[in-house]
Parts: C-alpha cells; sequence; structure tokens
C-alpha cells in the first residue's frame, strides 16, 4: 500500500490544531516583541520552578521556538494525523493527541525529576537556596550541579513533538506495511520500520545526551501512551478500524 495525502480535504481536528499552533507561534513572536513572554506564561516548568503554572501542561502543546520546529511538527500532524482521524473520527483522534501529549509531557517530567534529585543530592540545604537563586536568573556555576538546577527549572518545554510521535505510533500500527518515502536518504520504508527505528534513535539520543535542547524522552512518552492507547482501543472494540 503506498499513501499519498492530497493537499485538500483536511479533517476538521487536524486542520484547527494547525490553525491553534500556528496562531499561538504567531501570537508568541508579536506578543515577544511588545515585552510579553509567552514561553514562560505557556511553556512547561518542572514543578519546583516558580514559574511552574498548572495551565502549562495543556498550553505547552501549542508553543514552538522556530519556523523550523513548528512547520515540521506540523507537517508530520498533516501528513500522518489526516490519516488517523479519517480512520477514528475526530472525537477519538482529539483524544488520542491529548492524550500521547500528555502523556509525552509525564514522562519527560519524570526523567527531569530524576535529574533533579541527582542534583539536589550532591549539595547541601544552603547551597541549594544559593543555586535555586541562580537557576532562577538563568544563571550556574559550570560543571556543578548548579548547571543542572538552572536547566531544570529555568528551561520551559515547548512543543507539539509529544503528540506527534504519538501520532506517528499510531500510523505505525495501523498501517505497518504502508511505504514511506524518507528524505535523506531518499529510499522507501515501511512505515512499521520507520516507527521502531526512529523510536531507538530517540531512546538513545536520550540517553547519551542528557543535557540536549530536544525532549527525547517527551517524544518516547508521546509513542508509549500512544502505544497502550491503541492495545487498549483494540483489546475494548470489536471493529477498531
Amino acid at each position: 500500500m503506498n499513501y499519498r495525502p492530497a493537499l485538500n480535504n483536511i479533517p476538521p481536528v487536524v486542520k484547527n490544531l494547525i490553525i491553534v499552533n500556528v496562531l499561538f507561534f504567531l501570537a508568541t513572536k508579536i506578543m515577544g516583541q511588545a515585552g510579553t513572554d509567552f514561553y514562560e506564561l505557556f511553556g512547561l516548568y518542572f514543578p519546583a520552578s516558580s514559574k511552574f503554572m498548572l495551565h502549562q501542561l495543556f498550553t505547552h502543546m501549542f508553543m514552538h521556538g522556530s519556523i523550523g520546529h513548528i512547520f515540521f511538527n506540523m507537517f508530520a500532524l498533516y501528513m500522518f494525523g489526516r490519516v488517523l482521524e479519517s480512520v477514528w473520527g475526530p472525537k477519538r483522534f482529539l483524544t488520542f493527541y491529548l492524550v500521547t501529549g500528555l502523556g509525552a509531557a509525564a514522562l519527560h517530567l519524570l526523567v527531569i525529576f530524576i535529574q533533579y534529585r541527582s542534583a539536589i543530592a550532591q549539595i547541601s540545604p544552603e547551597q541549594l537556596s544559593y543555586f535555586k537563586e541562580l537557576a532562577m536568573q538563568g544563571k550556574y556555576i559550570p560543571n556543578s550541579p548548579s548547571e543542572t538546577l538552572t536547566m531544570v527549572l529555568s528551561t520551559p518545554t515547548v512543543g507539539a513533538s509529544g503528540a506527534v510521535f504519538g501520532i506517528l505510533l499510531g500510523f505505525g500500527m495501523l498501517f505497518p506495511n504502508t511505504q514511506l518515502m524518507l528524505l535523506f536518504p531518499p529510499i522507501p520504508i515501511k512505515a512499521k520500520y520507520f516507527v521502531i527505528g526512529y523510536g531507538a534513535l530517540e531512546l538513545y539520543l536520550g540517553i547519551s545526551q542528557p543535557g540536549s535542547n530536544v525532549a527525547h524522552f517527551a517524544h518516547l512518552g508521546g509513542m508509549l501512551f500512544g502505544y497502550f492507547m491503541i492495545r487498549h482501543w483494540r483489546k475494548n472494540t470489536n471493529h477498531f478500524y
């Protein structure tokens, strides 16, 4: 089976998700020039940070750091999400999108919590208070637990990538033998092998590059929650698709 999407007839949830993400991105840039930092308001901070707010668990999924970031996420949402929405319908697809996005945030925060606990275990209570003050100013002492604390407490997580990776996983499970054409290198590959390879790569990068600006474990979280959702639906539905 070869899948070649048409450019018209975008399902309503995918279309509206793309619109909302683009509006958030434009508002972030416009308001940033006016002195209002949307990343600080709507990006996801670690709960121990003074900048954390509960709504960020949801709003961070609509924030993006650059044109390239939002373009590739929205392109993947269009390419694969429109197929899943056509199969599942709007309600189930939106549920899947939100749950995988929140699941991605949950796994990411768990990994950050482990890093946070590891850092504070190496310092005294007096140092912790001082290092937290530095972190709130975006400063740190290089090559020390202070650097980890600053990364954890003052860096927001943004992007729809967790939900998008969930969608990629969903596509691979529903249409495992569909041929996808890679850009680099330009070779065809079955969806199931693409998903497995991408997941393995994210796991490797997450372990080997713990201080990376890319939330690799959030991507894995989206795939993990997507997998269990689909398994649950298949188990409890006679006609899943």
